[in-house]
C-alpha cells in the first residue's frame, strides 16, 4: 500500500522536529506475561526453540524476545520470531526485515500488504507486510507487522508515526515486532499463504496474552 506523500512528509518532519526529547521521558512498560513462557504446542503446530547468535541479540536491543521454529503433522514449517521494547530510545529501536534480510543474502522479490482474517478474536481481520525473498533456488515468504500499545500496525511509515504521538500523549513506547517465515514448497505459494494465515489465527490470542495492550 502506498500512502499520500504528504502522511509521509508530515511524520518525517514530526520526528525531525520532535527528535529524542518526548522519547527520552517515556515509561518502561513491562511484558505481561515472559516470552519464555510461549506455548510450544499451538494447535497442530509443534514448536521448537531457536536462538539467533548473541551479537544479533545485541544488535537488535530487545528486552524480551522468542525464536522458535513450528511444525505441522504434514511436515511443513514456519519460523516465528517476537521482539519486545520495554521502550524505544538510545539506539534501541525495532528493525525492519527490509534491512535485515537483504544483508542476510536473501533478495526481496516482491512487497505487499496482506489482509488475514482472525475469527472470534480481536482484532477480527489483520493487515501485514507481506514480503517473497528469494536465495540459492530457495523461495520463502515473510509476514509481519507491528504490535505496539494496542495498536496492530503493517507499515514502518505509520510505526514510526505512532511512536513519536504515543510518546508525547501516552509517555510510552513500548512495542513489539511479529515475523513469520515460511519457506515455498514444490513452488506451492498458495498453500504456503494458507499456512502463515492459519497459523496467525491462532497465533494473535497468545501474543494478546503476553504483550501489553
Amino acid at each position: 500500500m502506498k500512502y499520500p506523500r504528504t502522511l509521509i512528509a508530515s511524520a518525517i518532519m514530526i520526528l525531525t522536529a520532535l527528535g529524542l526529547g518526548p522519547i527520552s521521558r517515556v515509561e518502561d512498560v513491562p511484558i505481561k506475561k515472559p516470552l519464555s513462557q510461549f506455548p510450544m504446542q499451538i494447535g497442530e503446530w509443534k514448536g521448537f526453540e531457536d536462538r539467533f547468535e548473541e551479537r544479533i541479540y545485541k544488535i537488535l536491543g530487545v528486552d524480551d524476545s522468542i525464536l522458535a521454529n513450528y511444525r505441522s503433522q504434514d511436515g511443513h514449517q514456519i519460523s516465528l520470531y517476537v521482539g519486545f521494547y520495554q521502550n524505544q530510545r538510545e539506539g534501541n529501536v525495532i528493525h525492519s526485515p527490509k534491512h535485515c534480510m537483504p544483508g542476510t543474502g536473501w533478495n526481496i522479490t516482491h512487497t505487499a500488504v496482506e489482509e488475514v482474517a482472525i475469527a472470534q478474536t480481536n482484532p477480527e481481520k489483520l493487515n501485514v507486510t507481506k514480503l517473497k525473498m528469494e536465495k540459492d533456488g530457495q523461495k520463502i515468504i515473510a509476514f509481519y507487522w507491528f504490535q505496539s500499545r494496542g495498536r496492530f500496525i503493517h507499515s514502518e511509515y505509520l510505526q514510526k508515526i505512532f511512536l513519536v504521538y504515543d510518546s508525547m500523549f501516552k509517555n510510552r513506547t513500548d512495542g513489539s515486532f511479529v515475523r513469520l517465515i515460511a519457506t515455498v514448497k514444490d513452488d506451492n505459494e498458495k498453500a504456503t499463504l494458507n499456512n502463515l494465515k492459519e497459523f496467525i489465527g491462532l497465533l494473535i490470542p497468545l501474543l494478546n496474552e503476553h504483550l501489553p495492550s
